[in-house]
């Protein structure tokens, strides 16, 4: 190209800037230049927290909100930074903690937690874009908390629905929104397990499950005449025949181990309780603490990963612990400790713990009759962070527990 068409095309490209006056200033696409389908997956990329504005910008924008081809580009986003289903005492509250933002938000779609005054409904399990919520009769909901759409599952006929009790329910999602909802009732250790499909919309049969052979937890076997105590959730020690807290009676996690799927759930004794649903069979895992001990434990999954974190008191002060079980070797390994500066706070407050993990990351609620604390470990790092305090109309929330999942739009009930 020669000089004086090269100078051509270099004023071209000039134009004024009332600030600046005459500056150089390339020509740029603005969205308004995409194609709709570029346009919309340059939109999906938007945190979730956005999507609710997309339609107060401009009519293009509330179109593509409103279209099938968004939800599917959002559904090609591979993971979204995940939310946090606050649950409180009086199960009424739909708030949630946006871990992209780190800040508090109400639910513009309220999930079902009391629709019908004569129907209690609390969240019990979640996956994925979704969160399962189980009814005071026994039935259960599932829901999109960022859509509100929602479905009623079909009852579950099950004499042992009344008459053994309900020891874990487990939530998992595949591709295309397919998910499935696992019970585990009886007691040790006579187990069973009960799925729902949603590919086939129905209750499967019920299966047993057996001890596994090799198996050596007869040793500190539960069902023996002894009797066993555990930190209860208000905070109390208890026989083993009281129930947790309705907010994690069920507290417990599937993975999925070499194409196994795995429950963890803890006894009543405080125990973990591992069930293989490939072999279906389970076995008890060796207690980290002695059962006369007062604690606080709760399961979760990390990774695919089932941990432990336990709240407990020695030499005059608290610990909080998350532990990692090796089957090699049947033992328990700590992996994270809360710094004793955090955690001796919690001595001698009777606290309960409630935890979910998601990624590399716990999240903890620290509750007690004086205190109420929401911090969140980091196992990469081995970070532990206080969150703010949730203040509604200047009014501090209290919360007994919470619940992970994607705020995925596009997540289909």
């Amino acid at each position: 190209m020669g000089l004086d068409n090269w100078q051509s095309k270099r004023t071209s490209l000039k134009r004024k800037s009332p600030e600046n006056g005459d500056s150089l200033i390339s020509n740029s696409s603005s969205l308004d230049d995409l194609n709709e389908d570029l346009f919309e997956r340059v939109l999906s990329w938007l945190p979730t927290s956005t999507f609710f504005r997309l339609s107060t910008v401009c009519k293009r924008w509330k179109s593509a909100a409103d279209s099938a081809s968004f939800k599917l580009a959002c559904s090609r986003i591979p993971s979204r930074d995940p939310w946090f289903l606050m649950v409180a005492p009086n199960l009424n509250q739909s708030i949630i903690f946006d871990s992209a933002e780190s800040s508090w938000k109400r639910l513009n779609n309220p999930p079902p937690l009391q629709e019908d005054s004569n129907q209690t409904c609390m969240p019990v399990a979640a996956s994925g874009g979704l969160i399962c919520y189980r009814e005071s009769s026994g039935n259960f909901i599932v829901c999109n908390p960022v859509t509100g759409s929602r479905r009623h599952l079909p009852p579950l006929h099950l004499a042992k629905q009344n008459q053994q009790p309900l020891n874990a329910i487990v939530m998992s999602s595949f591709i295309s929104s397919a998910y499935k909802i696992v019970l585990v009732f009886g007691e040790l250790p006579f187990l069973s397990f009960i799925s729902y499909n949603s590919n086939i919309g129905r209750w499967e049969d019920e299966t047993a499950l057996r001890r596994k052979v090799d198996d050596n937890s007869m040793e500190y076997d539960s069902s023996d005449d002894n009797v066993v105590y555990f930190l209860s959730k208000a905070g109390n020690v208890v026989a083993s025949n009281m129930q947790r807290s309705p907010t994690k009676q069920y507290s417990s996690v599937i993975t999925n181990q070499d194409g196994d799927d795995v429950i963890y759930f803890l006894s009543s004794s405080g125990t973990v309780v591992s069930c293989n649903l490939t072999s279906k069979c389970f076995s008890e895992y060796p207690r980290l603490l002695p059962a006369f001990c007062e604690y606080s434990i709760d399961v979760v999954e990390c990774n695919g990963e089932m941990l432990v974190v336990l709240l407990s008191e020695f030499l005059e002060s608290a610990s909080l612990r998350v532990w990692r079980y090796d089957e090699a070797g049947r033992c328990w390994h700590q992996i994270a400790a809360m710094p004793a500066a955090m955690s001796h706070e919690w001595y001698g407050k009777k606290a309960d713990i409630n935890c979910v993990g998601v990624n590399d990351q716990i999240f903890i609620c620290l509750n007690s009759p004086e205190l109420c604390t929401y911090a969140v470990c980091d196992l990469r790092t081995k970070e532990w962070i206080e969150l703010p305090k949730c203040c509604i109309k200047g009014h501090e929330m209290e919360f007994m527990s919470a619940f992970s999942f994607e705020p995925r739009i596009e997540a289909s009930v």
